[in-house]
């Protein structure tokens, strides 16, 4: 498997910008291979449905241009489905913890969110922000639209509030321990 390849599957499975720096210490090569290994994807994208798109260091995988009438009818489509239990859950982590990581999250549910995460977003329904603590990660809101759609000024007016949000809590705390107990070990 070559460099391009590994770049590309990388990619793929965050779903979301990656900066040339992370992806080099990642996969434990210089700056300078990562620079040709990503000329070359884009390369072999050309021909493609994908293509790399660049906003200062930061990389991701997104559709070519010449698709975009077509994305935008399936997006339209997709904003008028309902929404799917996995995005459900995911919503309502979102909402009761009022800011919360993917990790957090992915934690809670059990499985990997990003998919999820990504079509939240697109619907508008939320919204990601660089966590102040440690720019390398995300930390996830949910947007006034949401909140307005939900007929309430704050998230402290949903159902069961302080139980629910003391529960994310906890879960949260288990996350910090099982991380802590690993990186002692």
């Amino acid at each position: 498997m070559n460099l391009e390849q590994k770049i590309e599957a990388i990619l793929f499975f965050k779903g979301e910008p990656m900066s040339r720096k992370k992806l080099a210490e990642f996969l434990g090569v210089g700056q300078k291979e990562i620079n040709e290994g990503l000329e070359k994807l884009k390369e072999n994208l050309k021909s493609r449905g994908i293509v790399l798109q660049e906003k200062e260091n930061d990389i991701t995988l997104g559709t070519a241009p010449e698709f975009s009438a077509l994305i935008e009818k399936l997006q339209k489509e997709e904003l008028n489905k309902e929404l799917s239990k996995a995005s459900l859950e995911t919503l309502s982590i979102i909402l009761y913890k009022n800011g919360v990581s993917r990790s957090l999250i992915d934690y809670i549910r059990g499985v990997n969110s990003s998919f999820t995460l990504r079509a939240l977003s697109i619907r508008g329904l939320i919204e990601k922000n660089i966590d102040p603590e440690d720019n390398r990660r995300y930390i996830y809101h949910p947007t006034f639209e949401l909140l307005s759609f939900m007929g309430v000024k704050s998230v402290q007016e949903l159902p069961d509030y302080e139980l629910v949000n003391n529960s994310i809590e906890s879960a949260s705390q288990n996350l910090a321990e099982e991380l802590k107990n690993e990186t002692d070990a």
